[in-house]
């Protein structure tokens, strides 16, 4: 009971230890880039340390794991360099009765690892995801000055005034010229004469394009998910003209929508199924939220499951990598230890590129696993199995 707590403690503190190092040396780097937008204006100095928070869960998704395993290899190495590991063997407790002794800190882990990524990363990211959206929405709105015209995408936008704080926008002229009009438009002195005969020579994709003029008193900015620009034009009226025939129709309105500006967010694109959360990957997956590539939802689903396992694998591959002969040190079987583990998580991390793509099925993932846990259990067992394997030759040689 004194050893199993004794233990648990050691690991934890130590693996707490590695994941504080670790999330300050990652975040780090992130958080001097966002400091780097900030003082170029491109973000608002009030998120930052949001967008560092709503990000935590996504670091700590591999973190976690790599921090335990180190954690397990720095407490069992010590055991074997301060020779207490030959003490505690000798009073009957094997090595694998020693890593069944962590049972409960890895099932808390493996809950741990679970929570942060079926749950906490989703919802880090779509939170992340909004504050890049707003702020992209800032930015192209800050733009919009008065008594100037702008364009953005097929508009472009005219302000008498702005409100307090740029909420509101007064007096607002929008001008809709679409990009695919006739690249050379008919002169107009050829409606000087008939304008019938004149008519016939349009081309049938140019007759059907007019120019839209909106009038409207006030306009608001709508806030948006998809990283578009949104304006609520509020009393005004809309005309659509054709330059050509000088006929126009017109309309007003109470309030009417219009999207100025759409592109990809910074930071976004790469984690745009990553920030799905687990249930929404799952109605994808059953057909009750429609999505044109399937793939992608069983390979992030698939990724997520796989990863919480690593915790087990890494009590299981500790366990013998651990181990270091007298006068060794602790450190020499470390950075080997290190790259068989990390070299297991990258498995997981490139199956999901490759079942996102479609080149194999998602069940590769459980058979990935099993491979793993086979391959820890041959380290475990290596050395017993050599030793059997031995002493049957020489008993079989000394029969004969």
């Amino acid at each position: 009971m004194i050893l199993r707590r004794y233990l648990t403690n050691q690991v934890a503190i130590t693996t707490a230890l590695v994941v504080g190092f670790l999330v300050v040396m990652l975040l780090g780097g992130r958080l001097i880039r966002y400091f780097g937008m900030a003082a170029e204006g491109g973000l608002d100095v009030s998120v930052l340390f949001s967008l560092i928070g709503y990000n935590l869960p996504y670091f700590l998704e591999l973190i976690l794991p790599l921090s335990f395993f180190i954690g397990l290899m720095l407490v069992l190495g010590r055991l074997y360099t301060d020779h207490e590991m030959a003490v505690i063997n000798s009073s009957g407790i094997s090595r694998g009765r020693l890593a069944r002794m962590l049972s409960m800190l890895v099932i808390v882990m493996m809950l741990i690892e679970a929570a942060i990524t079926l749950f906490a990363k989703p919802w880090g990211m779509e939170r992340a995801t909004n504050i890049w959206t707003e702020q992209s929405m800032t930015q192209v709105f800050d733009i919009i000055q008065p008594k100037q015209f702008i364009s953005s995408g097929d508009y472009h936008l005219y302000v008498n005034e702005i409100g307090a704080r740029r909420e509101s926008l007064h007096d607002v002229i929008v001008v809709q010229m679409p990009k695919d009009k006739a690249s050379a438009p008919i002169a107009h002195q050829e409606l000087q004469g008939d304008d019938a005969a004149a008519l016939q020579n349009i081309p049938e994709n140019y007759k059907s394009q007019y120019d839209s003029l909106i009038f409207a008193r006030s306009a608001t900015q709508v806030a948006s998910s998809d990283g578009s620009i949104q304006l609520d034009l509020h009393q005004g009226r809309r005309y659509e003209v054709d330059p050509l025939t000088r006929r126009y129709s017109q309309i007003g309105f109470e309030r009417y929508r219009i999207t100025i500006a759409t592109g990809a967010l910074p930071d976004t694109e790469a984690m745009r199924i990553e920030g799905i959360a687990t249930p929404s990957l799952i109605g994808m997956i059953t057909g009750d939220i429609s999505r044109e590539n399937v793939n992608e939802a069983y390979a992030e689903l698939g990724y997520r499951l796989s990863l919480p396992w690593m915790m087990l694998l890494a009590v299981m591959l500790a366990t013998p990598l651990s181990y270091v002969r007298p006068r060794q040190g602790r450190w020499l079987k470390l950075v080997p230890a290190l790259f068989i583990y990390i070299a297991c998580v990258m498995v997981i991390i490139s199956l999901k590129d490759t079942v996102s793509k479609g080149k194999i099925s998602v069940a590769i993932y459980p058979v990935a696993i099993v491979l793993m846990f086979a391959f820890a259990l041959y380290l475990n067992y290596h050395e017993r199995l050599m030793a059997r394997m031995r002493l049957s030759r020489h008993t079989s040689e000394k029969l004969s």
